[in-house]
C-alpha cells in the first residue's frame, strides 16, 4: 500500500486529490497539510511513501519544504504539483531533489501514474520537462538571468513583477518588509536592473508568475 501525504493550502484541492486517490486499491492518503510548516511536521513525524507537494503556498513555499525534506529525509519521494508550467519550475524542483513534477492541469490518470512511479524510487518526467532537461544539458551556459536566482529571490521577483505591494509580499511570506526589500535589492543587482519597472517588464515578457 502506497502511503501518501497531500500538501496544499486549498482544502478543495486536497479533497479532490483524496477522491482521485481513493479509487485506487493500492494507495491511501494517510496525512494532509495546509502549509509548509504543517507539512514538515507531519512528514518528519510519520512514515509516507510519497509526498504530493504544492509549490505556491503562503509562508514557506513548496520549494523550501522540498529542500528541507531532502536534507532530513533524503529517501522520501516527493512529487511536486503546481499551477505553473514545467518551464517555470520543473528544472528547479528536480535539481532540488523532487522525484517528479506535474501541473494541476494534468489528468487524474497521469497523477496516479506519477505517484506509482515515484513510490518505486523512480523519476516521473513529462515530455515537456524532458525537453527542458535536454536543452539544459545541451546549452548549460546559456541560462536566462532569472535561473541564477535563489528560490526565495525568484519568488520575490515574480511577486513584485505581478504588481503586488512590498508589505503584502512580506505578509504572504511571513517576512518583514525590510527582508523583502533586501531580496529586492539582490534581485535587481543579479539581474542588472535599475528599478522595479525593468523587473516588471522582464517578468511579463518571460511569462513568469509567483
Amino acid at each position: 500500500m502506497i502511503r501518501i501525504l497531500i500538501v496544499d493550502d486549498h482544502a478543495i484541492v486536497r479533497e479532490g486529490l483524496k477522491q482521485i486517490i481513493a479509487e485506487e486499491p493500492d494507495m491511501v492518503v494517510t496525512g494532509e497539510a495546509h502549509d509548509g510548516s504543517e507539512a514538515l511536521s507531519r512528514a518528519l513525524q510519520n512514515d509516507y511513501d510519497v509526498v504530493v507537494l504544492d509549490i505556491s503556498m503562503p509562508g514557506r513555499s513548496g520549494l523550501d519544504v522540498l529542500r528541507e525534506l531532502k536534507e532530513r529525509k533524503p529517501r522520501l519521494n516527493v512529487l511536486m504539483l503546481s499551477i505553473h508550467h514545467e518551464e517555470q519550475y520543473g528544472l528547479r524542483v528536480l535539481k532540488a531533489g523532487a522525484s517528479g513534477y506535474l501541473t494541476k492541469e494534468s489528468l487524474p490518470e497521469e497523477l496516479i501514474s506519477a505517484i506509482r512511479r515515484v513510490a518505486c524510487g523512480k523519476k516521473y518526467i513529462t515530455l515537456a520537462l524532458a525537453e527542458e532537461l535536454a536543452l539544459d544539458l545541451e546549452s548549460p551556459k546559456e541560462k536566462l538571468p532569472h535561473e541564477r536566482l535563489s528560490d526565495r529571490e525568484y519568488r520575490v521577483m515574480c511577486m513584485i513583477g505581478s504588481g503586488r505591494p512590498m508589505k503584502e509580499i512580506a505578509s504572504d511570506l511571513f517576512l518583514s518588509p525590510k527582508t523583502i526589500s533586501t531580496y529586492r535589492s539582490r534581485v535587481l543587482k543579479k539581474m542588472k536592473f535599475e528599478n522595479n519597472a525593468e523587473l516588471i517588464r522582464y517578468v511579463i515578457e518571460n511569462g513568469l508568475t509567483a
